[in-house]
């Protein structure tokens, strides 16, 4: 592995970006001289893809995948903050996307289509086995598990879009289900064109869902192709049940766009946005009310709408624990960088309750 670059984030920005941070003085998020660090470059031969779904483990690990497209497997890695030195936890990871941790210490996976296993899966750490929790709904296999949350009642909240891949879908709908502990799942909303990052709010009243319809995958091969559809941030609130109890709230509207990936809560409730928009790449942060309160720029400004330059395009982020807590990971192109942060992250699986 190579040495971890470290640079300020303005600097970094003009070297390789030729942008601006767009935060400059200080604010609670963050500090003006924050640094972005770069921890991981993918080492494996893989001609596509991305890194996805950082996931913080109660020993502090940062477990994130290596997802590529077409037939290479997809892998899930693993950073330790103590050492610095990032190890493969499996490389064939059945092309996961996001993940996440249950109270008892296991990791959760969101499976995904072309070649994947459109599924969740529990992973022991110890073991490194994984057991499918759930493929199916009403009997159909899911499009293509993408993100996910748990709650504190350890019930794991998912988004089920499809973005790529030549499988047959079998549901007609992109929707956000939900796996409850005795293995049933239930549809939350549909009132999503295409379902992508998701988190609760630390109060458990309020599920965030980003919207990312860029079109595709049809229904079936002789379908028109989609168009291009919703690149928004809904709050969804939710009744004492973890059900949806009344219309959503629409927090952020990219317009034309692309909009938001993953996404993460602070324990005041802000909201972190991976932003995929070549215009604005980067994390946007705002309040439970949609108030963007900072926004932390991770790629170039693409004003003249060239889609051959994805660089500094961001996936996910998530926070770190302990003495790691101030520390927000971001999964971007093919590596894993951090930003050390005013604030700290809000965790289900180390919350008690």
């Amino acid at each position: 592995m190579k040495a971890p670059l470290v640079f300020s984030l303005v600097a970094a920005l003009c070297l390789n970006y030729g942008g601006h941070a767009a935060y400059g003085a200080e604010n609670s998020v963050v500090s003006a001289d924050s640094k972005l660090e770069l921890l991981h470059s993918r080492q494996e031969r893989l001609n596509s893809g991305l890194t996805e779904g950082p996931a913080v483990a109660p020993d502090g690990s940062i477990y994130f995948t290596d997802m590529p497209f077409g037939t290479d497997n997809g892998m899930i890695l693993r950073y330790d903050p103590k050492t610095r030195k990032i190890s493969v936890f499996t490389p064939n990871s059945g092309k996961s996307n996001g993940l996440t941790f249950q109270r008892d210490g296991s990791m959760v996976s969101c499976d995904g289509a072309d070649g994947g296993g459109r599924r969740l899966i529990r992973w022991d750490l110890t073991t490194q086995k994984g057991t499918t929790l759930a493929d199916r709904f009403h009997g159909r296999r899911f499009n293509s598990p993408n993100d996910l949350c748990v709650d504190l009642k350890g019930r794991i909240y998912f988004s089920d879009p499809r973005y790529g891949g030549a499988e047959p879908r079998e549901l007609e709908r992109e929707a956000v289900y939900r796996l409850d502990r005795d293995g049933t799942v239930i549809e939350i909303t549909q009132a999503v064109e295409k379902p992508n990052g998701i988190v609760l709010s630390p109060d458990q009243k309020t599920l965030y869902v980003g919207d990312h319809n860029n079109g595709g995958n049809r229904l079936r091969p002789t379908d028109p192709e989609p168009k291009r559809g919703a690149m928004k941030v809904y709050a969804f609130p939710l009744g004492s049940d973890g059900l949806v109890s009344g219309p959503a709230r629409t927090l952020v509207d990219f317009g034309v766009e692309n909009g938001c990936d993953g996404m993460t809560v602070d324990t005041q409730g802000n909201i972190y946005l991976a932003c995929r928009s070549l215009a604005r790449p980067g994390l946007m942060v705002i309040d439970p009310a949609g108030r963007e309160l900072i926004f932390i720029e991770t790629g170039p400004r693409n004003q003249k709408g060239l889609f051959e330059d994805w660089r500094g395009i961001p996936s996910n982020v998530e926070f770190g624990i302990g003495a790691d807590a101030h520390s927000l990971y971001v999964t971007l192109d093919k590596g894993l960088h951090r930003i050390q942060v005013k604030t700290q992250g809000f965790h289900p699986h180390l919350t008690s309750k």
